[in-house]
């Protein structure tokens, strides 16, 4: 990618909007802005010689023709998101207006920016690390106040200075090892070689901490898949409509109204939480119901937590046993629906159900603590943690954890220096990885791919 070049793009979201923004960011930045910009006092100064944050009201042109009145921001490097001289177009949000004043910037001399690019030259400016530029990508996306927070704490820096520092101690114990290569006739002496395992076996024990967190990042990140199962008319779509405070799924004293699964994310304790409410599981001869059961079938296998319905106005039927066998051992909440109605279901021994009515609303939100503990619950006990690794962070932690346990085995074993410093190498790579010391164009291009445009 190249990085002495100017680049522009729209830094807000397509679509009709009260603004948008056109970033603009390189060494031609300011004399690109001078180029299409004609402040309304003819005075002013131009762009190119402005003093940097500065503000300034005037109109983009083109071609002698007024595209629209702006506000133009001149930024300086290195004051800046990229550390490259920055210009913010700020227009009217119509998708009209807004494509014709980035043509105008375009045909200016700027290019357009690939997805992730003004992420990614302030990584390779020294602006942010990897994890940082992540972190903006997270917090853009964030879809709860739980989810925010952990990405303003990656921002913030606090996962880097984790990382450093058990990058800077297997980079320390690697460092005495090569000592030693180096002087092959001095044997390590048992106090150092104390030293040395102490110093692998507290790293490993921080990357097995910091892995505990990846499923929580998981979760914060990309929300938990949740199915809405049960038989027909046990009341799963007025669930999905309770849960999400709309009207999202249609409800119908038919049964079999659902033929299709429906989508949609709720925020449940500060939990992004994915509902698929599914079609009734049920033998039929319908074949639009039939597909809606195959594809409630295949929600189900994706699905890590499960609400199974029941209609507790209804007996327990042959087809609720077998769901709930069929269902034993995954993470599962057994759901009474109907609760207001005069009660007909009997539960067998040992099984256990959270009462509610969507009619009027009575124990939704004790079945939202219940979501709640069952995500906090396990391998994440308590309360989130606001420091949390992503899935290519627990990826390299892996690798890392894996060669320095195994630099530890062949220390103990008394076998080949050389065998030890390869594997602790193996450990220092894969966590920088993690922070980008030690990331490869491939893996950057990867991640910042992932970008939207104009971030």
């Amino acid at each position: 990618m190249l990085t002495k070049d100017t680049i522009a793009a729209v830094a807000t979201p397509l679509g009709e909007g009260g603004l948008a923004v056109i970033r603009i960011s390189g060494p031609g930045a300011l004399a690109v802005a001078t180029a299409v910009f004609r402040p309304v006092n003819p005075k002013a100064l131009a762009p190119a010689d402005a003093p940097t944050h500065t503000v300034h009201y005037g109109h983009v042109v083109r071609a002698g023709q007024r595209v629209d009145e702006v506000l133009l921001t001149v930024l300086r490097a290195p004051r800046t998101f990229t550390r490259e001289d920055t210009a913010e177009i700020s227009c009217h949000g119509g998708v009209l207006v807004t494509r014709l004043v980035l043509e105008t910037v375009l045909a200016a001399g700027a290019r357009l920016a690939e997805p992730g690019e003004f992420s990614q030259r302030a990584f390779l400016n020294g602006r942010l690390d990897l994890t940082q530029a992540e972190a903006v990508a997270d917090l853009i996306h964030a879809r709860t106040e739980l989810a925010l927070d952990a990405a303003h704490e990656q921002l913030a820096g606090k996962l880097a200075d984790r990382i450093r520092s058990l990058r800077d101690d297997l980079m320390n114990a690697l460092a005495h090892i090569e000592a030693h290569i180096d002087f092959p006739d001095e044997d390590i002496a048992p106090d150092t070689q104390a030293a040395l395992l102490g110093r692998l076996e507290r790293a490993v024990a921080q990357m097995r901490e910091l892995l505990r967190t990846a499923r929580e990042g998981q979760i914060l990140r990309r929300g938990l898949r949740a199915a809405i199962v049960g038989r027909p008319n046990a009341g799963k779509s007025s669930l999905l409509n309770q849960l999400l405070g709309h009207e999202r799924a249609i409800v119908s004293p038919v049964a079999g109204t659902t033929r299709d699964t429906v989508e949609e994310t709720a925020n449940i304790r500060g939990i992004p939480v994915v509902f698929v409410d599914t079609a009734g599981l049920r033998d039929t001869a319908d074949a639009v119901e039939a597909e809606g059961v195959k594809r409630s079938r295949a929600a189900l296998e994706a699905a890590e937590l499960i609400l199974h319905v029941l209609d507790h106005s209804a007996p327990l039927a042959p087809e609720d046993v077998a769901l709930a066998g069929e269902l034993a051992g995954r993470p599962r909440l057994l759901v009474l629906n109907k609760h207001d109605l005069e009660p007909r279901l009997a539960l067998p021994a040992g099984w256990e159900g959270i009462p509610v009515s969507c009619s009027t609303g009575a124990g939704l939100e004790t079945l939202k603590e219940a979501i709640q503990r069952v995500v906090w619950s396990g391998a994440i006990a308590g309360e989130p943690h606001q420091l949390t690794v992503n899935a290519r962070h627990a990826d390299a932690l892996r690798r890392a954890e894996a060669a320095v346990a195994q630099a530890k085995d062949t220390l103990v074993g008394g076998k080949s220096l050389e065998l030890v410093a390869f594997e602790l190498r193996s450990g220092v790579q894969a966590v920088g990885e993690i922070v980008g010391a030690t990331a490869t164009d491939d893996l950057l291009d990867s991640i910042f791919r992932q970008f939207c445009l104009g971030k």
